[in-house]
């Protein structure tokens, strides 16, 4: 699978919208992935995750123990991806703004592969790996659905994508006239 090919199930999806959105991250592009509209299929979201199950597969040397979501966005593509990996599917979840593991435990030295929708800055990666390792857990890697930065974001751990699709992202304060001339809108789940 390649990363058309990815683009595509989102479009048949209807997740490939266009406009004005406010990412997660803060910075404003015209395009956003709403991948909820993609996992609400369980066929399209079994095509994804098994696709990158082989690619975290094929990149990871040695055992996998765990694979870990961060809520909200990598719960789904983290169960998917661990059912075809056969490992368990975990997850941290916000507790004061950080990112906590409070429903499991996991056992110093567990080797963990970190599992996210959509990576743009690689900031709840980032955020998930200082969880993970203040418990004593090696991050082995992380997987993505689509890799927005098509490669430059460093997440700390070698980051495997399914789809590296680069889409402009602007600074709120540094938007291009066509884009400033379109009310934003808010979609993402970091708030949540």
């Amino acid at each position: 699978m390649n990363t058309d090919d990815v683009i595509e199930i989102f479009r048949k999806a209807g997740a490939y919208l266009e406009g004005h959105f406010i990412l997660t991250s803060g910075l404003r592009s015209p395009i956003f992935l709403q991948k909820a509209r993609v996992f609400m299929h369980p066929g399209y979201t079994e095509e994804l995750c098994k696709a990158l199950a082989e690619r975290l597969r094929a990149a990871v040397d040695g055992p996998i123990d765990y694979i870990v979501g961060p809520a909200v966005g990598g719960l789904i593509p983290a169960y998917e991806t661990s059912r075809h990996l056969g490992a368990p599917s975990i997850y941290v979840e916000r507790e004061n703004g950080v990112f906590r593991l409070r429903r499991f435990e996991i056992p110093k030295g567990a080797r963990v592969v970190i599992v996210e929708d959509i990576v743009t800055t690689g900031l709840s990666i980032r955020e998930t790996i200082v969880c993970l390792k203040e418990l004593g857990a090696e991050v082995v890697a992380a997987g993505c659905i689509v890799d927005r930065s098509a490669g430059k974001v460093d997440v700390g751990v070698p980051l495997v994508a399914l789809a590296s699709y680069e889409v402009p992202t602007y600074s709120p304060d540094d938007l291009p006239p066509e884009l400033a001339a379109i009310a934003p809108i808010k979609p993402g789940s970091r708030s949540l």
